[in-house]
């Protein structure tokens, strides 16, 4: 019995093994020379994640334009603010295979929703950058940490904080937030001209959220669509 178990075991890795391989043959515009697309879930649907293979295809409508009035549409640094990490697609891409699949991360489309609802980067979910301009007090910056897994200190922490604080105990947090369980977050807008994710990145570095958590993907939807990957319309 365990030889025949063995022999199966054997036959299923080769099954899989193969298809794999007939996989990465079957496309001819594969992401890198090992991965030829990433499976994500975005709103609970599977979406495969690839390049688009017609390679004759080129960019249309408005981020195919090179040129648009600055300001306010002026090219963004690649460091947005200290500490926090500058990403490209196959960051993008890991982040979502990694951190975004066990739940310890979360990739935010900071455009406004009419952007959004043109397409999407596959399992992001939109929140707009102006949410990120409000105080802890506004409902709808309550909710949008939430979402990143950050919550209000209970009342009264913020004065034993500060006694800790004078007694040399703890390092001064003058924020009203909670960040202990705080996600990983990857924020994205329109490309490298756009000013919208590195709005909100440094509104939420305001609120204290920890510049080691936040990823910011500089070159958004434009340098997503050059190179053919996978966008949903919501």
């Amino acid at each position: 019995m365990m030889l025949i178990n063995n022999k199966m075991h054997k036959v299923v890795l080769a099954i899989l093994l193969s298809t794999w391989i007939t996989n990465i043959s079957a496309l001819e515009v594969n992401i890198s020379k090992d991965l030829a697309s990433v499976e994500v879930l975005h709103n609970g649907v599977p979406i495969t994640v690839q390049r688009i293979q017609n390679q004759s295809n080129t960019l249309q409508g408005g981020f195919a334009r090179t040129s648009r009035k600055c300001p306010p549409f002026c090219i963004q640094p690649i460091q947005v603010a200290p500490g926090v990490t500058t990403v490209a697609e196959l960051e993008v891409l890991h982040f979502m295979q990694t951190k975004l699949k066990n739940g310890t991360g979360i990739v935010i489309d900071a455009r406004t929703p009419d952007w959004h609802k043109k397409g999407t980067i596959p399992g992001s979910i939109n929140i707009p950058f102006t949410v990120f301009d409000h105080s802890e007090f506004h409902p709808q910056l309550r909710e949008a940490m939430a979402k990143l897994g950050v919550k209000l200190k209970p009342k009264g922490s913020s004065l034993f904080g500060d006694l800790l604080v004078k007694l040399g105990l703890k390092d001064d947090d003058s924020s009203p937030w909670d960040f202990s369980n705080a996600k990983d977050v990857l924020l994205w807008c329109n490309g490298m001209w756009c000013g919208q994710s590195p709005r909100a990145i440094h509104n939420l570095l305001k609120q204290q959220y920890p510049a080691n958590k936040i990823y910011y993907y500089r070159d958004g939807m434009q340098s997503w669509q050059i190179l053919g990957l996978t966008i949903v319309i919501p």
